[in-house]
Formats: C-alpha cells, sequence, structure tokens
C-alpha cells in the first residue's frame, strides 16, 4: 500500500512540474524552415525566458518570444 502512494504522490510530483507556467497565448505558426540540421536553441522552456515571454520554435531553433499584438499593424 505505501508503494502506491509513493507512486501517486512522485506521479503527482512531475505532473505539477510540467504544467504550463501561466502563459495563456500559443506560439506562432513557422513558414520558414531553417537549413541546419541541428539549429541552436536560445531556451529550453518557458521558464528560461523572462517575464511575459514564451519559448516557442522559431524558424531556426527555439527563442523566447513576447505576445503577439490582437490587432494587425
Amino acid at each position: 500500500m505505501k508503494s502506491v502512494i509513493t507512486f501517486f504522490l512522485v506521479g503527482m510530483l512531475i505532473l505539477c512540474t510540467e504544467l504550463p507556467t501561466g502563459s495563456a497565448w500559443s506560439c506562432p505558426p513557422i513558414r520558414i524552415t531553417c537549413a541546419l540540421l541541428n539549429p541552436p536553441n536560445r531556451c529550453l522552456t518557458d521558464r528560461g525566458c523572462p517575464r511575459y515571454k514564451k519559448c516557442c520554435q522559431s524558424f531556426c531553433g527555439k527563442r523566447c518570444i513576447s505576445r503577439p499584438s490582437p490587432f494587425p499593424v
């Protein structure tokens, strides 16, 4: 019985660390593909970005981007 409880608690801990950081917007679509086989990433997760920025796949590796403007310019 203790192993079931331990397994459950470890599972909950893993889920809590994988939850989104509160950003309600999603990354924009990518229209251009990079020619590099292994492009450099400037971030790995949203936690690696400054506040109010999100780690998104860009045309060549991942980078931190700001929320897109809701109004087209």
